[in-house]
């Protein structure tokens, strides 16, 4: 059976608060990360969780190790205080975030060029139609004197 796990980290970054989900299915990592803007509470983190999570949009997935283990509950709570200490994502979240950002980069990049090319389209058939209606004589005027 494969398993799943999903792991949130709210740090502040200036000026904003950011949460980054880590998501781990199948022994590949993908990351998303969300901005709240002011200090969220917790109940409005598990707010956002309940309504959003499912539009939001991870990274591609990056291959990372997998460790099984039972675990002392004390251990993880203890575990967990310390996480809470540190402000730091791992490196292969950031990779991945990184992959992320990327990706948007080159999304953009062709939406521009595409853009680009149909404006360029445009202006060169409103030229032609233009060059043509002034062959046609449809744009001439006669001189009021002659």
């Amino acid at each position: 059976m494969d398993k799943a796990s999903v792991k949130l980290t709210v740090y502040f970054e200036e000026p904003f608060w950011i949460g980054v989900f880590e998501r781990i299915e199948d022994g590949k990592l993908s990351v998303a990360k969300v901005t709240f803007g002011a200090e969220p509470k917790d109940y409005e983190v598990q707010e956002y969780i309940r309504k959003h999570y499912s539009s939001l949009k991870f990274s591609p997935a990056v291959d990372t190790v997998v460790k099984d283990m039972k675990r002392n509950p004390k251990r993880m709570q203890r575990e967990a205080k310390k996480q809470m200490q540190e402000t730091v994502i791992g490196t292969k979240s950031q990779q991945a975030l990184k992959l992320q950002q990327e990706q948007n980069k080159q999304e953009r990049k062709k939406r521009s060029h595409q853009r680009k090319e149909a404006e360029k389209k445009r202006m060169f058939e409103l030229k032609q139609q233009k060059k043509r209606e002034k062959h046609k004589g449809l744009m001439w005027t006669p001189c009021q004197g002659h």
